[in-house]
């Protein structure tokens, strides 16, 4: 049998490995402490559980158009304008089973060995795997501790050439939980607009999860990047609907058609009850999420706080997402030998730095999406290490 040397080498995401090892772990009758998976721990809420069934029951199972349905294109752009001010059209916004979509599609729409993409490092892995799947060349862009892990802007511009055909964005960052605030991306968008044939690809899945009373200062806010700016969004993280599989992307007017293109033949079209659910989702009322946005803020606290207790261990304050990025280099150990010891012997799951990019080996993501209390119990057999 001969395969694709591109499938042969197409690199994976290691926290749903770890997940499986945990899951077998706590089948075995281990006191599993999982602060590995990004998912948040709360449930769906119930408004939007009910909004599924009730699309079941009147029949809303078939297929959908391959961009999503309208009325819930539709009530995006009013959120968008809401929220943002910005005013864009349904037919720019694209619904996905799930944000990795916009990832694979847009790899795929500038890939190819004539091309760079630029990257965060560390990052989420699927941005590298995908721009090497595409065939084009894969350029880290590295994000340093000493910068709270932020972009540095010069050496962004070192990176950018005449190949780079995409640039790629995460803000708030996941692994690291970062946050670049208006300033920071006012300067970011004056190095891109030097670049005008370059796009842009802007994930902002956790533009909801921000703390200490900072607002996201979405790239949608810049005039001079909206005919070369995507921007990635969805349920996932917000709403705790990770499951559902719903997402949320705009493209520019060049290259919707290509993603639309894109969607027919991946998956047809996104599942049409968790499309109602979502629709739920944003017209319905905010107050569970409200509630699950300040215990995220609860739990960054504490974690902040008691993970700088812990000899040989320090990190910096995140200021969204649900991560923190702490580095244990100081323990003798990297990052994937802590991780293994971790679950292994003290049954926590966490994953190393280097899953995230190879700049991170000193270091180990721990997501909040737990409950305070096993994060106390974590951190007390993480400090026994």
């Amino acid at each position: 049998m001969t395969v694709s040397k591109r499938i042969i080498n197409l690199e994976t995401e290691s926290a749903f490995t770890i997940l499986e090892k945990a899951n077998k772990l706590s089948s075995e009758g281990k006191d599993i402490i999982n602060l590995g998976i990004g998912q948040p721990d709360f449930p769906t809420p119930i408004n939007i559980q009910e909004a599924a069934i009730k699309a079941i029951k009147d029949g809303y199972h078939g297929y959908t158009p391959s961009n999503g349905i309208l009325i819930l294109r539709e009530a995006i752009s009013e959120m968008i304008q809401k929220d943002y001010s910005v005013i864009i059209d349904p037919d720019n916004i694209l619904i996905t089973p799930g944000g990795k979509p916009v990832i694979f599609f847009s790899s795929l729409i500038f890939g190819g060995k004539e091309n760079e993409i630029i990257y965060p490092d560390p990052g989420f892995p699927i941005y590298k795997s995908m721009i090497k799947y595409s065939g084009a060349k894969a350029v880290p862009i590295k994000l340093k501790e000493k910068n709270n892990f932020e972009i540095d802007l010069n050496d962004l511009e070192k990176l950018i050439s005449n190949k780079t055909s995409l640039i790629i964005i995460n803000n708030p960052n996941n692994p690291t939980g970062s946050f670049m605030n208006k300033d920071k991306i006012d300067n970011l968008v004056n190095i891109l607009n030097k670049y005008p044939r370059t796009y842009v690809l802007s994930d902002e899945i956790y533009s909801k999860i921000i703390f200490d009373g900072q607002t996201m200062p979405s790239l949608i806010n810049y005039p001079s990047l909206r005919e070369r700016l995507i921007i990635l969004e969805g349920w996932s993280k917000t709403f705790c609907m990770t499951g559902w599989r719903l997402g949320w992307s705009i493209w520019p007017n060049k290259i919707i058609d290509y993603a639309n293109k894109l969607c027919v033949n991946d998956h047809s079209c996104p599942s049409s009850i968790s499309q109602y659910a979502g629709l739920e989702a944003i017209k319905g009322p905010k107050d569970e999420v409200n509630k699950i946005v300040k215990e995220f803020q609860n739990r960054k606290n504490f974690i902040y706080k008691n993970l700088n207790k812990i000899k040989n261990i320090s990190c910096f304050e995140p200021g969204g997402a649900f991560y923190a990025f702490p580095n244990i280099s100081k323990t003798g150990l990297n990052g994937s030998k802590f991780a293994e010891i971790a679950l292994n012997e003290k049954y926590v799951a966490v994953v190393p730095g280097n899953s995230f990019g190879e700049s991170a080996n000193d270091f180990i993501r721990i997501s909040f999406a737990n409950s305070l209390e096993n994060i106390e119990k974590a951190l007390y057999r993480l400090a026994k290490i």
